[in-house]
């Protein structure tokens, strides 16, 4: 695949993911929202369907990686070739921000409801994680093992004859993901994704949101540093595992 092939696919499907996902918790949280107060439930199978349909669009064109956690497990672990890396991460994280901008235009009228006293929440929820309790050590524990659990399995998915070729592994990802949510999302709700976070919290940073708060910039160094962690050790487990 071409380099052109990588970065259009990974911008186009991590869009896709971040329009699903963060427009889920939008959903969920916002003012004036037919969803609100439906619940982490819904969250969990939100960002579910957001891995499926992005990694579904992308696939064709990039293998939908998604996720530099991921990217970084398959360039230790072989699959991906190290040179593709940047190119990987880049159009993760231009799609992501893309991806932020249309949920932001999709719940136009409900940011704009934020500015109701009696409704008004913090809306960078809806954009990046928030640590139920801010602790930085379990903050980063927390996250790099939530990224094994998902990159491992993802590495050991692959050595099922025909699970790759049929499509179905997209799926069980897919899947993963919300059962990683539903029990280790607590904490800090579950980035697993670097691009997931960072470029989102960006988009929110720079867009004219009503009474938005604050991104949280001094805890955002977390969500990026503790999946690219846990997805080199995830590959590395792999290596001396299988």
């Amino acid at each position: 695949m071409s380099n052109g092939d990588i970065f259009v696919g990974e911008l186009i499907g991590t869009a896709i993911l971040i329009l699903l996902g963060a427009g889920v918790v939008a959903g969920v949280l916002l003012t004036s929202s037919k969803a609100r107060d439906a619940g982490w439930v819904v969250i969990t199978f939100g960002w579910g369907f957001g891995v499926l349909a992005g990694a579904y669009t992308a696939a064709p064109l990039s293998g939908g990686h998604l996720n530099p956690a991921v990217t970084l497990g398959l360039a230790i672990e072989g699959t991906t070739d190290w040179g593709d890396v940047p190119v990987y991460v880049l159009g993760q994280l231009a799609g992501a921000f893309l991806g932020a901008v249309l949920c932001w235009l999709v719940y136009l009228g409900q940011f704009n409801a934020n500015r109701d006293e009696a409704n008004r929440i913090e809306t960078l929820g809806v954009f990046a994680t928030r640590p139920a309790i801010y602790h930085p050590v379990q903050n980063l524990i927390t996250e790099i093992i939530a990224t094994i659990a998902l990159v491992l399995p993802l590495l050991a998915f692959g050595l099922t004859e025909g699970l790759g070729l049929s499509g179905t592994g997209i799926l069980v990802v897919a899947l993963l993901v919300v059962g990683i949510g539903m029990s280790l999302g607590g904490p800090t709700g579950y980035a697993i994704n670097p691009a997931r976070d960072l470029a989102p919290r960006a988009a929110h940073a720079v867009l004219p949101i009503p009474d938005k708060g604050t991104s949280e910039w001094k805890y955002a160094w977390i969500p990026v540093a503790g999946p690219l962690i846990g997805g080199a050790l995830a590959a590395g487990i792999f290596e001396v595992a299988f």
